[in-house]
């Protein structure tokens, strides 16, 4: 059994936990209710600001006049704010329990699996903050650069999980191993098993996408994160080079 599968055993145990099972709900909770708000101010602004930026591309224009396309395209805008809704959702959550909720979770899971592991504070509240902005920056900025990918409808299934799997790993990661690895060893680990976090990412990307289930998965990927990281630090620490 790899250390993937292993962390994701080991998070849904930890899961069953009542503290951990509180976590799953006030973090999806707040992002709910920021979304709704904000939805409730200013869904039919950005609605209509859509529809006018649409109907001025010839694409849409195009669509416009040949049915069925013309209902769809007449509603655009409202179809793809509904469709953003629940992925702004989930980012939320898991932004909000990459900075908040991931110390407490650390303590946790280390606390029940991981004590012979000294704790060298290598990160910092700034260092998740800055590390979170960072993620959401530059997950912006994939959205940007693949939106021609999108009009592809073999990609549509595959995007949101490459997407998701880049938030869940860089927010996730640094989180899991900030209280117990130093620096050095935080980089060294993010290097070696850049593509192993990338496919955990991905997995609980497919968890995310489950039905209802979807909104507890950020928990659920953090904790796995910290199962993965905090067994890969254990077996660097045992090597004669991770003395830095």
């Amino acid at each position: 059994m790899n250390e993937i599968t292993k962390a994701l055993i080991k998070a849904f145990a930890s899961l069953l936990h009542p503290r951990m099972l509180l976590l799953m709900l006030w973090p999806v909770a707040v992002a709910l209710v920021l979304w709704l708000g904000l939805a409730f101010a200013f869904w039919s602004q950005a609605a209509a600001w859509l529809q006018v930026h649409f109907e001025q591309s010839a694409v849409i224009g195009w669509a416009i006049t040949v049915w069925p396309l013309t209902y769809l395209a007449t509603h655009l805008a409202w179809i793809l704010l509904a469709l953003l809704f629940i992925p702004l959702v989930l980012v939320t959550a898991v932004l909000i329990i990459g900075v908040f909720a991931m110390p407490a979770m650390v303590t946790h899971v280390a606390g029940r699996g991981y004590t012979q592991i000294e704790r060298r504070q290598g990160g910092t509240f700034a260092g998740s903050v800055w590390n979170s902005v960072a993620a959401v920056l530059w997950l912006a900025l994939l959205v940007l650069l693949s939106l021609p990918l999108w009009f592809f409808p073999p990609l549509w299934p595959l995007l949101p999980i490459v997407l998701f799997a880049y938030l869940n790993q860089r927010v996730f990661r640094y989180d899991a191993l900030a209280e117990h690895a130093t620096a050095w060893e935080m980089k060294t680990l993010f290097q070696r098993y850049r593509w192993d976090l990338f496919v955990l990412g991905a997995a609980l990307a497919l968890v995310g996408m489950i039905p209802l289930l979807g909104f507890f998965a950020p928990v659920y990927g953090g904790l796995a994160f910290i199962h993965y990281c905090l067994a890969r630090l254990a077996q660097l620490r045992e090597e004669p080079v991770a003395t830095q």
